[in-house]
């Protein structure tokens, strides 16, 4: 049997990135999935994708930060699949600037998406699974939400929170049946990583003792553990990914 046969999972940012590995993963772990991303084009592309290879999907365009919008795709959601198992709060992004040059603007921007729209998602789709006393809700840290990394005051912020979130939600969701975990990925060789200058990623693979950047298929494969019920006895974890990262 598949580890996540008969199960439904939102994937947010799903469409490209680690959240494309990660729901390229789950169908193929008997999952069906909903994908949520704010790309209308790559999402419908991707979506199609897999139903033309016979996997159960729905693309569904929603800005994690708003959360009427949050709230109406949930609703959505269990329409089309009846339930949902499992919320992988994945969407984020970056605005980086030191904090001399951070306008209220780049900030604000960050907390929305990468910590707002992580509480929107939870509050709105636990209720869900409140109801039949059972779920899986993974969220995205980062190893700089531990650590710390300049130039991003508005990103680690996001990144900490995300893990202080996650050890509240563990102890008021543990006991209705609802595991709440993390993730921490290190440097990760994501399309948007690639792009950055070669001294750079160099950097990026010297401070890792595996001497690699991480795929997104290893963050795909943490999620996919934490969802399965092999970790049924894991709440409030962080579980780095970060191949030994040196800080």
């Amino acid at each position: 049997m598949k580890r996540l046969e008969n199960k439904v999972a939102i994937i947010t940012g799903g469409a490209q990135g680690i959240g494309k590995a990660t729901t390229q993963k789950f169908v193929e772990e008997g999952a069906s999935v909903a994908i949520w991303d704010i790309d209308q084009t790559k999402g419908n592309d991707f979506c199609n994708e897999l139903k033309s290879a016979g996997f159960n999907v729905e693309f569904f365009k929603v800005n994690v930060a708003d959360f009427e919008d949050v709230k109406i795709n949930s609703e959505k959601v269990v329409s089309s699949f009846g339930t949902i198992d499992i919320l992988i709060n994945n969407a984020g992004i970056t605005r980086d600037a030191t904090l001399k040059k951070m306008t209220p603007e780049l900030w604000q921007q960050v907390i929305d998406v990468n910590l707002t729209g992580v509480f929107n998602c939870t509050q709105i789709i636990s209720s869900v699974m409140l109801e039949k006393g059972s779920g899986k809700i993974i969220n995205a840290s980062s190893v700089v939400g531990l650590y710390g990394n300049f130039g991003q005051t508005n990103y680690v912020a996001t990144k900490a929170g995300v893990i202080g979130m996650t050890k509240v939600w563990a102890r008021e969701l543990g006991r209705k049946g609802i595991n709440v975990n993390a993730i921490a990925p290190g440097f990760i060789a994501t399309e948007m990583v690639k792009l950055m200058p070669e001294n750079v990623i160099k950097m990026m693979e010297e401070k890792t003792p595996l001497g690699r950047l991480g795929k997104p298929e290893d963050i795909a494969n943490a999620y996919l553990f934490l969802a399965s019920d092999e970790a049924s006895f894991i709440n409030g974890a962080t579980l780095s990914v970060d191949g030994g990262i040196i800080t």
